[in-house]
Formats: C-alpha cells, sequence, structure tokens
C-alpha cells in the first residue's frame, strides 16, 4: 500500500508573503526584551492613560510582543482577527473603541481571556517600502474614544519602532560584512602564507626533519619563513628568519628573502656569504626608500660517515639555535653578534659549528615563541625554552615540534608574534632485540 501525498498548506497571497518576508528581515522574532522597545510601550501607556500597550509583530500564525506594558507576562497570541491581526491591514491607525461592540475583536483572546480588554488603539510599523510588520498598540479594560492628538502620538511612536530597526538592521548588515570582509581576509591571508613556505620539506637521507608555522592573527600575512633544500654536493642548505612588518609587504619581502637565499646558496653556500649576498639584494630593492631587513639563521649540513651531520651555521640578528643532546641536555648554538640584514651600512654576521650525533635533534625558531609571555607577565626567554626542552627531553625532529607545539598551546594568548619552527634530527640507532635461547 503505498502512502498518501503530504496535503501542502494554502499558498500565501503574494502580498502577504512580501510582508513576511521584510518581518525575517529584520530578523526581531524571537529576540529577548530590549529597553528602548519597553520604553515605546510604557509611553504609548502613559499618553494614553491606558494600563496596557505593546510593541507587537505579527507572524504567520501569531502575534509577538517584543514589549508588552501591563499585560502580565503574555508574550504572544494566535493571530485571530480582531486587533494587531485587523490592524496591519490599514495604513492608519486602527481604532476599536469597544469590543464587546465590535464583531471583529469580540472572540479574540484578549477580549475573552483574563485581561478583558475593552478597547484597542493601534499604529501599523511601516517599512519604507509599505510592509507592515506590525503595531505599536494601546489597550484599555474599559471602552473609550481616543483624541486625534493621542493618534498622532502613537502613529510617532510606530515610527520611532521603525526607525530603531532600521538602525539594528543597519548594524547587523555592517556586522555580517565586516565578517565576510575578515572571513575573506583571512582566506586570502592563508592562501598568500602558503605560497611563502615550501608545500612540504623534502626527504633527507639520515635526517628527520618537521616544521610548523603559528600565525597570530588569521587575517594577516607574517613575514615568517624557512626552507629546506639540497646542494649539488650531497651538502643539504637549511634556513629560518623573520622579516620586519606584517601584510602586502611583509609577503612581498619575506618572498625575495627566501629565493635570494636560495639563488645565494647555489652561487656561494657558506653561510655568512648567503647572507651577505640577501643583505646586498635587501639594500638595493629598497634603496631610497624606507628599510626592509629581516633577522635569519642560514646553515648547512654535511653527511658524515660515521651517521651524524656536521652543521655550520651563520645568524644575522636571530636568536641562538637550540641542539638537544642524546643525554636531555639543551645546548644554544649561538650567532650573537650577528646583525640585521638589510638595515646596516655594513653588517657582520657570525658563524658557528657543530655536530648532530644520531639521538641529536636541532631547533631553529623565530622570536614570536621566546617573546611569548608566561602566565605571570614574563617573557618566556631563552631560558624559559630550555627549560621546556630540557623537561620534554624530544629526541626526534617530530617530538621536539609536538613540544614546541605543546609549549605555543600552554601559552595561548601569551604568544602574540607568529612563529615558526624548523626542527632536524639524527635518527638514534635501533638497538638489535636479544636473541631467544633456542
Amino acid at each position: 500500500m503505498t502512502a498518501s501525498p503530504v496535503q501542502a498548506g494554502p499558498a500565501l497571497p503574494a502580498a502577504e508573503e512580501a510582508r513576511l518576508a521584510a518581518v525575517r528581515r529584520y530578523q526581531v522574532l524571537d529576540t529577548p526584551p530590549d529597553g528602548a522597545f519597553d520604553r515605546i510601550a510604557s509611553l504609548a501607556a502613559r499618553l494614553f492613560d491606558a494600563p496596557m500597550a505593546t510593541v507587537a509583530i505579527v507572524d504567520t500564525d501569531r502575534v509577538w510582543f517584543k514589549a508588552a506594558h501591563g499585560l502580565g507576562g503574555v508574550t504572544e497570541t494566535d493571530r485571530a482577527p480582531g486587533l494587531s491581526a485587523s490592524a496591519i491591514l490599514h495604513g492608519e491607525p486602527y481604532v476599536v473603541t469597544d469590543t464587546d461592540a465590535d464583531s471583529r475583536a469580540f472572540a479574540h483572546p484578549l477580549v475573552r481571556g483574563d485581561l478583558g480588554v475593552r478597547f484597542y488603539a493601534a499604529a501599523p510599523i511601516t517599512t519604507a517600502d509599505g510592509q507592515r510588520l506590525g503595531t505599536v498598540d494601546v489597550l484599555d479594560t474599559r471602552p473609550r474614544k481616543p483624541t486625534d492628538d493621542q493618534l498622532e502620538a502613537l502613529r510617532d511612536l510606530a515610527a520611532l519602532v521603525m526607525d530603531e530597526l532600521e538602525l539594528r538592521l543597519s548594524a547587523m548588515r555592517t556586522v555580517a560584512a565586516e565578517r565576510e570582509r575578515r572571513a575573506e581576509a583571512e582566506r586570502l591571508a592563508r592562501a598568500l602564507q602558503r605560497t611563502l613556505l615550501p608545500p612540504a620539506l623534502p626527504d633527507v637521507p639520515g635526517l628527520q626533519v618537521a616544521a610548523a608555522y603559528h600565525t597570530a592573527s588569521p587575517d594577516e600575512v607574517g613575514g615568517d619563513f624557512y626552507d629546506l633544500f639540497p646542494l649539488d654536493d650531497g651538502r643539504w642548505a637549511f634556513f629560518l628568519g623573520d622579516v620586519c612588518g606584517k601584510g602586502a609587504d611583509a609577503a612581498a619581502l619575506t618572498s625575495l628573502t627566501r629565493y635570494t637565499l636560495r639563488a645565494a646558496a647555489i652561487y656561494d653556500p657558506d653561510p655568512c656569504a648567503a647572507l651577505a649576498n640577501l643583505d646586498v639584494v635587501l639594500k638595493g630593492e629598497y634603496q631610497g626608500s624606507d628599510p626592509r631587513y629581516c633577522t635569519a639563521v642560514f646553515g648547512v649540513l654535511q653527511p658524515l660517515p660515521d651517521g651524524s651531520h656536521a652543521i655550520t651555521l651563520a645568524g644575522g640578528g636571530h636568536p641562538s639555535t637550540l641542539a638537544v643532546r642524546a643525554d636531555g641536555t639543551v645546548q644554544a648554538i649561538s650567532t650573537a653578534g650577528g646583525q640585521l640584514v638589510g638595515m646596516l651600512p655594513d653588517p657582520q654576521f657570525v658563524q658557528n659549528t657543530t655536530r648532530l650525533l644520531p639521538g641529536e635533534c636541532l631547533l631553529l625558531y623565530t622570536d614570536g615563541l621566546t617573546e611569548a609571555r608566561t602566565s605571570d607577565g614574563t617573557m618566556l626567554d631563552e631560558d624559559g625554552l630550555t627549560r621546556h626542552l630540557t623537561e620534554t627531553a624530544p629526541r626526534t625532529a617530530e617530538e621536539l615540534l609536538q613540544s614546541v607545539e605543546a609549549l605555543l598551546e600552554r601559552l595561548g594568548e601569551g604568544v602574540s608574534d607568529d612563529t615558526a619552527v624548523l626542527a632536524l634530527s639524527v635518527p638514534a640507532p635501533i638497538e638489535p632485540r636479544p636473541q631467544e635461547n633456542r
């Protein structure tokens, strides 16, 4: 047996559909009480010396009160003819002087119910395009006849309600437009940020690598960067840094910096020479304008026959690189004294070397990490980062990255700047399992 088709309700007249669309547009139905509308209802009651007044919105099958003065907790009624449901059919104030003698209002719930309404006057709340959303109403328990001045005042109060709804609609649209603008800015920022970082780090024989980028502001492009790439002689080059500024200018500088360092490494892979070449390019590109500069650490690693890697680092105004040794100690590979790239007439870049043994890690990071504030308001600094790494004792690049990400999450809102992290590690040798006695 087939089910009977669901019968659709009768179609609404086009004019009523347009009116209900206007009601929905202002998003006022079922909103919390509001002082502005409460004051209008109270003022309407005083002007008429009446015990009850409402600001009513007429919905599909109900009349909902945005404000109700003297109704004893009544917040809505059925959309019965005679009061608001009839008043919105008129462009002028609507009056019922005695509900007992008016066939339109005689059976209305507010008339037949506990409130016992005998008098009703309303002015329509009308949009600029002529749609009547509802009414400002005055109700009394005795028959009466309003004056022309009272009805004119009621019309003015309805116009005030409409003005307030228009202001709120404008504010909602402004907020929605701003949210959309911010969402679009975030989408563009994420897309642009992706173009400034390598889509994936390469596989390096005998080495584990991991990297992450944390943005402090999702709708603004940051200036942190990193990269890892092979050289022609079996060595690998890597760098990490931070350019001045934010936004489009920083993005342009980041792109120039990253590709210049790549090209410089191919021309001369000496770390100090790579930073010096970048310094020349930045000064030439931004000659005659505001100086554009960056901090950077540039490294070259050479795999050795015993599985370790020799690493040469050069720094230009950048925080120390940290090595987590096999015994769990953390050592700073300092390039202190290296100066900003692109800022000074004759900058000095400082070089240092280290060796990464199996089971050891190397961490490069930007100052968004060490300049973050802890729960007591103090800066994390290199000492705080060192303590954290000593406590967590990571053994692999992935563990090192997870340790830093856990720290960033714990710092929360204390992180106010972008942070780039690049982790390298040499896998520890796999110890053979003991042979079982046969």
